[in-house]
């Protein structure tokens, strides 16, 4: 059983490793700066066919990665400008933006799906290495960056735009450029991780950004829930061992024979029961101390 088991948990965690990127870019926008941004939807398939398009012309894969961040950081843009350069709110800003994606995405490659089994990638760049050990730091490097970002002071203001923008601008700072700033970097990321699934896969296709706005919000509400008292551990630590709990929640259930078709579905049961737990053991905490008041009143 343990033979059977290993392969599965194994593909649960490389998985979780690549989601673990998107989450880092989710947190960015949800937790930091407190804005739905629904572009991702389109953004994670865009690193995926810049990154199909280069490599299926023979150029190298860095560049492939590079340039999927690139687009990633681009689209960022797309959304900031729409939501406060027009003034259109951000939910309505993140679809327009992912909705202009699909298309320009069809337009890179002409085809909406692109296979790769024939075309270099990062895993036949580096035979020898097991894919987790590979995506493992890659994972490290990307979250050890931002960590040392936000402790600067730009890092800091990024955190205090979500806060109060009123804050910001009493600083002699333009929260809009942190916003800005804050949209093109979580965008690149959630790009590059799309070039990096495609990879993984073997192929980019035009829906597989399809609800990964859930898978996002998922590993962050896993991961808060797991380690709501572990204060030492930073959003990105929490992002990306929720991300991994998911995944492997989802594989072990695909093992234990979950109809693949019903995978969606339960994920959306997943988020709603953990922000049904969260919501619970909080009314109840906000209870117990009110009590605790009132006693000693």
């Amino acid at each position: 059983m343990l033979e059977r088991l290993l392969p599965v948990v194994t593909a649960s965690v490389e998985m979780g490793l690549i989601f673990a990127l998107l989450s880092i870019g989710v947190v960015i926008t949800y937790k930091i700066l407190r804005i739905a941004d629904l572009s991702l939807e389109g953004t994670f398939p865009l690193g995926a066919f810049i990154f199909a398009k280069f490599v299926t012309q023979g150029m190298n894969i860095y560049v492939g990665m590079a340039f999927s961040f690139l687009g990633g950081l681009l689209a960022g843009w797309i959304t900031y400008l729409l939501y406060k350069k027009l003034k259109i709110e951000a939910l309505l800003a993140g679809i327009l933006t992912m909705t202009i994606l699909y298309s320009v995405n069809l337009k890179i490659t002409g085809k909406a799906n692109i296979p790769l089994i024939n075309s270099e990638t990062i895993f036949t760049k580096f035979p020898n290495v097991p894919k987790i050990v590979l995506l493992g730091i890659i994972v490290i490097i990307v979250k050890l960056a931002l960590d040392y970002f936000f402790k600067t002071e730009k890092g800091y203001l990024l955190f205090v735009t979500g806060d109060n923008e009123s804050l910001v601008k009493s600083l002699g700072q333009n929260p809009d450029f942190y916003t800005m700033f804050g949209l093109m970097i979580s965008n690149a990321i959630i790009a590059f991780s799309g070039s990096l699934m495609a990879q993984y896969n073997g192929f980019a296709d035009a829906g597989m950004g399809a609800t990964m706005i859930v898978t996002g919000l998922a590993s962050i509400i896993i991961g808060d829930t797991f380690l709501r008292n572990s204060n030492k551990l930073g959003v990105t630590t929490r992002a990306i061992i929720g991300a991994i709990a998911y995944r492997l929640i989802a594989g072990l259930a695909l093992y234990k024979g979950l109809d693949p078709q019903s995978l969606k579905m339960v994920t959306a049961l997943i988020v709603i029961l953990f922000i049904a737990y969260n919501n619970t053991t909080a009314t109840y905490g906000l209870k117990f101390i009110q009590s605790r008041r009132n006693k000693n009143a």
